[in-house]
C-alpha cells in the first residue's frame, strides 16, 4: 500500500538533513511503529508521507508511493481528494488543529461536508456517532462545546475522531495517546486496533511507548538522528536486536520487580 523509498528531508539548504535515507513498506491492515528519542526525524517521515512538511520542509531525494503512484507528484486538487478519507493524520496536539473561535460542531459538519455529500443534519449525527466513538460520552454536548471548554485528553480524542470519520486507508498518528490518562490510552488503542480488523486500514504511529509498540505493531523501526537505526518485527526488536542504541531504549523502559513490561 505505502512504500517510501530512501527519502531525505531538509529544513533549510545548508544544513544536515532531518531524516536521510530512509526506507518503508508498509502492506494493507499492517501496523507499523515508529519509535526513538525527541528530534530522531519520526513526526518529519510521517509528515513527508502526508505532504504536510513544516515550513521550508522538502523531499530532497527519494519518493514515496501510495497505492503505486507517487506522493510527490500530487497537484493541490489530488491532496484533497485524499485528505482525511484515503489518507488520514492525528497530530500529537490536536487542539492546536481546533478553531478557538468556533464549535466542535461546526468545524466537524464542515470538515464531513467537505469530503462527502451530506445533509447539515447528517453530517452533524456523523459528528456526534464519531465522537462517541472516540469514547466522548455526550457527543451532542462535545459537538455544541467550544475547544477551550475542553480538556487536553478530550481535544485530543476530538482530534482522532476527525482522523477516523471516513475509515482511511493509511492513518497516521503522531503520539496520539500521549495526552490521554491510562485508561483512555487503552480504549483509543482498542479502536484503532478495531479499525485494522474492520477496515483494512494501515497504521504508521509514533510513540515513545515501548510496551505499546510491541502491543500494536507487526513492524518496528528505531530511529536516530534521523536515521533508521534499527528495524524489525516485534519479536527481533524486544528479544534479538544486537543494534546498541535499541539495547539502550530497551534499558531505559521502568522495571518492577525486575521484570520489563514490555
Amino acid at each position: 500500500m505505502l512504500e517510501i523509498q530512501n527519502i531525505s528531508v531538509n529544513y533549510n539548504k545548508s544544513g544536515k538533513p532531518a531524516v536521510e535515507n530512509f526506507s518503508l513498506a508498509v502492506k494493507q491492515g499492517e501496523i507499523c511503529c515508529l519509535v526513538g528519542e525527541s528530534g530522531s526525524g519520526k513526526t518529519s517521515v510521517i509528515r513527508a508521507v502526508m505532504g504536510n512538511l513544516p515550513g521550508q520542509g522538502r523531499i530532497a531525494q527519494g519518493d514515496i508511493f501510495f497505492e503505486g503512484e507517487s506522493l510527490l507528484s500530487y497537484t493541490a486538487n489530488d491532496w484533497r481528494n485524499v485528505y482525511g478519507t484515503e489518507i488520514s493524520m492525528i497530530f500529537q496536539d490536536s487542539g492546536a488543529m481546533l478553531n478557538p473561535i468556533r464549535t466542535i460542531g461546526s468545524q466537524f459538519v464542515e470538515y464531513i461536508r467537505a469530503h462527502r455529500a451530506y445533509s447539515r443534519k447528517d453530517a452533524w449525527e456523523k459528528g456526534v456517532k464519531m465522537l462517541e466513538y472516540a469514547c466522548l460520552p455526550d457527543g451532542e454536548h462535545i459537538m455544541k462545546s467550544y475547544p477551550f471548554q475542553l480538556s487536553g485528553g478530550m481535544k485530543q480524542r476530538v482530534g482522532i475522531a476527525f482522523a477516523m470519520a471516513f475509515k482511511p486507508k493509511l492513518l497516521l498518528a503522531d503520539e496520539p495517546t500521549s495526552a490521554l490518562d491510562i485508561t483512555m490510552q487503552a480504549q483509543m488503542v482498542r479502536q484503532m486496533m478495531k479499525l485494522r480488523e474492520e477496515y483494512g486500514t494501515s497504521i504508521i504511529m509514533i510513540t515513545h511507548n515501548l510496551a505499546l509498540a510491541a502491543y500494536m505493531s507487526d513492524h518496528i523501526v528505531v530511529m536516530k538522528d534521523g536515521k533508521i537505526a534499527d528495524s524489525g518485527n516485534r519479536d527481533h526488536i524486544l528479544h534479538n536486536s544486537q543494534a546498541e542504541y535499541t539495547k539502550k531504549l530497551l534499558s531505559a523502559v521502568p522495571s518492577l520487580g525486575g521484570y520489563y513490561y514490555v
